[in-house]
């Protein structure tokens, strides 16, 4: 009996032992990476009216690999609008800049036609450094989404004062006809001037250090690139990423290729194209950015598809693609998300494009 309680005692310490010591040896070890990192900047690109088939066309009809086949995550979004199957770029701008679902042709303001907070004006508060860039005026449609608040995208007038009195690090794209020689008499490039801006009008600046530039370099929309734009868009980009990372508080730049979009209306191939391309170029100067500055999350999305773009065979030629349009609107068809950098995991999925803002918010604006 003595000797059979001595079994059961050696027995009952032994497994004793191994319960004391098995979570040592069997702990799931965290893996630092497989946590969400965030981002102390964030960069994003909105090809207006850019869906798979523009994306697409930069590719085959570039001499040179496209920036796109740098992102190995990539998510879909849906983008309607609360009023409309399809959205136009005011409410998709909206989506993305203040996070709500609103109606067509409506800027910064919800789908009752209150004003709501955008990435740049929270973004400010908390001490980042923001900016805007755009091939279209600045106080077109999805720029404006960004720092204004009208029931109406074509306000320009009244969009104009809002930027005038924003706090925007950078700004860059067209517009002048909107801030001088108004009908109601206000002098915006005095005000901007006042609100501690530094004006550009006729080229871009080779520096902006220790500036607030503003730079309106046509009177509406930047001339195209058939037109001989050359490299606006890339050359503004690398001097907002100059200025807007001269503060160590990190930044909130938006960068849109507005013409894409235009191209698309026009039902014009060649237009739509060299439009894509010159958005090619810019994520390139992004990525290159972000690639220097590993704390930089790079974001490249649309607001909607524009022309109902495609890549057919031309007559039957597999060899040979013939681009077409179905429209000379908007489409309804789900638009590709591209992340890369810190957080970048959260932007794959399908989801509404509301989620872009919730995601870029949760990452730089916790």
């Amino acid at each position: 009996m003595k000797r059979t309680f001595s079994g059961i005692a050696l027995l009952l310490i032994i497994l004793i032992q191994s319960c004391a010591t098995a979570p040592k040896s069997n702990r799931t070890q965290v893996d630092p990476k497989a946590e969400t990192e965030t981002p102390k900047n964030v960069i994003l690109l909105i090809g207006d009216g850019m869906g798979l088939s523009q994306i697409s066309a930069g590719i085959y009809f570039s001499e040179t690999p496209s920036n796109f086949e740098m992102f190995s995550t990539v998510g879909l979004i849906k983008t309607s609008a609360s009023s409309d199957l399809i959205t136009d770029s005011a409410a998709g701008a909206t989506a993305f800049s203040a996070g709500v679902k609103t109606f067509n042709g409506a800027i910064g303001v919800d789908a009752e036609g209150r004003a709501v907070p955008t990435l740049v004006e929270t973004a400010s508060e908390r001490g980042l450094a923001t900016g805007i860039i755009a091939t279209s005026s600045v106080v077109h449609a999805t720029p404006a989404s960004f720092f204004a608040h009208v029931r109406s995208r074509r306000f320009y007038d009244e969009i104009a004062t809002y930027l005038s009195g924003s706090e925007l690090d950078f700004v860059a794209g067209g517009g002048r006809k909107f801030f001088t020689n108004r009908e109601d008499g206000r002098d915006l490039y005095t005000e901007l001037v006042k609100n501690g801006y530094t004006l550009h009008t006729e080229t871009l600046p080779a520096s902006a250090e220790n500036e607030k530039p503003v730079i309106l370099l046509a009177e509406d929309g930047m001339p195209k690139m058939t037109e001989g734009r050359g490299d606006f868009l890339p050359n503004a980009t690398k001097l907002a990423l100059e200025n807007l990372s001269a503060e160590d508080n990190g930044f909130f730049l938006m960068i849109e290729g507005s013409q894409i979009d235009w191209g698309g209306h026009a039902n014009d191939a060649a237009y739509l194209i060299g439009e894509q391309l010159d958005f090619d170029k810019t994520i390139g100067v992004a990525l290159a950015y972000a690639n220097a500055n590993p704390e930089t999350l790079v974001i490249v999305t649309a607001d909607h598809e524009t022309g109902g773009f495609t890549l057919a065979a031309d007559e039957g030629d597999y060899n040979a693609i013939k681009p077409s349009f179905s429209t000379g609107g908007h489409s309804a068809t789900l638009i590709p998300v591209f992340a890369k950098g810190p957080g970048e995991e959260k932007f794959g999925g399908v989801y509404e494009n509301t989620a872009v803002y919730e995601k870029i918010r949760e990452l730089l604006l916790k």
